[in-house]
């Protein structure tokens, strides 16, 4: 199928454009942090499960994770491409957690 000048594209059609049109080099080549934030209601217990799941983390792993989410009130949950991250909050999102992506330091 033939690209379309983007005027002539209906509405609710999906436009895909490769990664380079939309972010810099330097955007591609940084890396990014997933933060995990805490939240008065949300159970320890349902932390560590959504850490699990979303990132395939051990159970250690995530424990150690949440308890600094718990106790610090923050932690990085993951660190990698702007692209994943970005993925992962959005997981993370649906399963009721707050989480944001900050390029890392």
């Amino acid at each position: 199928m033939a690209e379309q000048p983007l005027e002539n594209k209906t509405a609710g059609e999906v436009i895909t454009l490769p990664l380079a049109d939309i972010l810099t080099e330097e955007e591609t080549d940084a890396t990014y942090d997933l933060i995990l934030w805490n939240d008065p209601v949300t159970l320890m217990s349902y932390v560590t499960w959504v850490l699990k799941r979303v990132f395939a983390y051990g159970k250690e792993k995530s424990q150690r994770i949440m308890m600094t989410v718990h106790t610090e009130g923050r932690a990085v949950a993951w660190t990698g491409a702007r692209v994943e991250a970005e993925h992962y909050c959005a997981k993370v999102h649906g399963l009721g957690l707050m989480a944001t992506v900050e390029r890392s330091e």
